[in-house]
């Protein structure tokens, strides 16, 4: 099971020198570290983030997970489940091309497609109310159990967004298979 492990506290690294090139910035310090500060709290959210993520796919999962954290700009989630995804065999590619899936729909199924929709509908709730049309699509492709279980997939991934965000959890530490 992968969890988002907040404990580990980073001191800001020194700026890296990319081959032939001007140093990277200086790594950010998180605002706090609120796992350690609310452990009830965080073990909750490992244990619901167990459960939601229970009978789906791995793959498809860390789609979901990748695209709801571009959206929510969580470059701390974007680290972790790219890495996560790569691990379990997805391309670079289709990584990649998940920030513009409507321009390249064909590098995925119509499953996926209709999950990475209603991940959209979801994370972005704050713009209405998911379409029916996104639902009913997610619908043809998931019984109402696994619908269920990526619905709280989507919703625990938003959740974790929100506290990496918010925390300015710092990207780049994560080692796939770490919080397994």
């Amino acid at each position: 099971m992968t969890t988002h492990d907040t404990t580990t506290q980073h001191t800001p690294v020194a700026p890296q020198t990319p081959a032939g090139g001007a140093p990277y910035a200086p790594e950010h310090s998180p605002r706090l570290v609120w796992a350690e500060l609310a452990p009830d709290v965080y073990k909750a959210m490992v244990g619901l983030d167990a459960a939601a993520r229970r009978g789906v796919d791995p793959v498809l999962l860390e789609l979901v997970k990748i695209r709801a954290s571009q959206l929510n700009h969580c470059a701390f989630c974007l680290d972790m489940h790219t890495k996560d995804a790569l691990a379990a065999g997805e391309s670079v590619e289709r990584i990649v091309q998940l920030a513009a899936w409507e321009e390249s729909r064909h590098f995925y199924t119509e499953k996926e497609i209709a999950a990475i929709e209603l991940t959209e509908a979801v994370t972005v709730i704050t713009e209405g109310f998911v379409p029916d049309e996104v639902y009913e699509r997610a619908a043809r492709h998931f019984g109402e159990a696994d619908l269920a279980r990526l619905i709280a997939s989507i919703t625990v991934i938003n959740a974790w967004n929100r506290f990496a965000v918010t925390c300015r959890m710092v990207p780049g530490h994560y080692r796939p298979g770490g919080h397994r």
